[in-house]
């Protein structure tokens, strides 16, 4: 018997305890319409009104991508159909021996992972469902129909080499905190796994700024009836979770309406716009070499972005002039106690012959303390992160920079934002749950490189 996903959210028998009430009505209908179910008029209003399309679904769709409001029940939903892929469609017949049909979970980071899990893990215990377990740990269930869920964090590294029935991108909108284009690159990567069992990609998020491949997918097939691969959807909160109480929406709006619009009507940003481009950062990265050995032709300078310890990295960048160009010698990053990385970092000042160094403003005293004790003057920077920034900006611009062959670099400066307030006061700053310390550094550098004269020692040879 087959079982449909209308099946799984209405029968008693299976999730329709749950998924069977009214405030999921909404959920039901986006989900019969993607799998290519028959829709009553009242389900094929709300597909409509979901997809901006002006007719009901002729077939099942390859791929979903919901733009929807915080608390909107992603999570269920995600949840749901990661159990519905694993268990109700059987790939058995396609599967070589020894092989897996696997619904891969990706979340931006373990913690949303791990809830993602805990969703599924939940579902798995109902009376139907549990005997078809075979194994399950913190990362992985596996059923007896030689299918499984595994859950992950977004990098295109780690997706290879599967089966995939199903990949359910979990909030992809935040991917690109972790990486220049990490989205794209990941869905990439995932596609081809899933054609041998003509699997489904369900990409769920709510919205953030208009760039990403949520962004590009949906200006793409919103609202397109020709396309009958890419379903897009978009919903406020209140459409698909209407049990939510109005007034948090209301509040949130008072307090910040952009973010209100995004995060509850499900509405990309208009205040939040990329900074820098792939293009920028490729045009003034070197090849190589990674770092440039120090050499007595050149006066060298040094800014560094201190940290305390936990996930920032205290960073250091060296740099010398040549001409108008500022080429930047090395960027390190390290983590652990601060005043070993001092010490760390002092060793290396001197053998570029640097004396003083440059860093963040807001550091307090004791990075300066910290580098006086190994005979280094520590100047705090007269800019702000924004103002280092916007003249970096200007300097990649005119092509006087040279940066290094780092990736965590590169993708530390491709993810910097540019956020207008209210007020129309630009600030530049790392998405969320993202970090900037190499690209600060590397912004400090090049600033205050520019600003000082003399940038050249010229070596005096004997007998010249």
């Amino acid at each position: 018997m087959t079982v449909t996903i209308r099946d799984a959210m209405c029968d008693p028998q299976l999730f329709g305890d749950v998924f069977g009430a009214d405030s999921f009505a909404a959920w039901r209908a986006l989900l019969s319409g993607f799998y290519g179910l028959h829709l009553s008029d009242d389900e094929a209003a709300t597909f409509k009104s979901l997809t901006a399309r002006t007719e009901a679904p002729q077939g099942p769709f390859s791929e979903l991508w919901l733009v929807v409001g915080r608390r909107g029940g992603k999570s269920h939903a995600a949840a749901l159909l990661a159990l519905f892929q694993a268990v109700f469609q059987d790939h058995r017949d396609k599967l070589s021996p020894g092989e897996i049909a696997t619904t891969l979970v990706l979340a931006a980071d373990r913690p949303q992972a791990r809830s993602a899990m805990r969703y599924i893990a939940g579902l798995c215990e109902h009376p139907m469902i549990r005997p078809m377990v075979k194994r399950q740990n913190e990362t992985t269930i596996e059923f007896s129909n030689r299918s499984s869920i595994e859950i992950g964090t977004a990098s295109f590294r780690s997706v290879r080499g599967y089966t995939l029935s199903a990949v359910i991108a979990d909030e992809i909108a935040f991917w690109h905190s972790d990486g220049a284009s990490p989205d794209r690159e990941i869905i990439q990567a995932l596609r081809p796994a899933l054609a041998t069992l003509d699997g489904r990609l369900i990409a769920l998020s709510s919205p953030y700024a208009k760039r990403g491949e949520l962004w590009r997918t949906y200006k793409r097939s919103f609202g397109d009836d020709a396309d009958t691969r890419v379903l897009v959807a978009q919903a406020p909160t209140l459409t698909m979770n209407p049990t939510l109480d109005p007034a948090i929406v209301e509040r949130a709006k008072r307090d910040d309406l952009e973010a209100a619009r995004a995060e509850y009507e499900a509405q990309f940003r208009s205040d939040i716009s990329s900074f820098l481009d792939t293009d920028q950062i490729e045009r003034a990265t070197r090849r190589k070499p990674l770092e440039l050995m120090p050499s007595s032709r050149h006066r060298y300078f040094a800014f560094c972005d201190p940290a305390g310890g936990g996930a920032d990295e205290f960073t250091l960048a060296i740099g010398h002039r040549e001409g108008d160009t500022v080429v930047v010698d090395l960027v390190r990053g390290r983590h652990g106690s601060p005043a070993e990385i001092v010490k760390e970092y002092a060793d290396v000042l001197r053998r570029f012959d640097i004396g003083t160094i440059h860093g963040d403003r807001y550091a307090g005293r004791w990075p300066r303390d910290e580098f006086m004790r190994w005979g280094i003057k520590y100047q705090t920077s007269d800019l702000d992160r924004s103002g280092l920034y916007l003249e970096l900006l200007a300097r990649l611009n005119s092509g006087s920079v040279e940066l290094p062959p780092c990736d965590r670099l590169q993708r530390q400066l491709i993810g910097l934002e540019r956020r207008t307030s209210r007020s129309g006061r630009d600030t530049i700053d790392h998405a969320p749950g993202s970090h900037d310390d190499r690209a600060n550094s590397i912004a400090g550098l090049v600033v205050h490189a520019k600003r000082r004269q003399g940038s050249i020692r010229i070596l005096e040879i004997p007998g010249c």
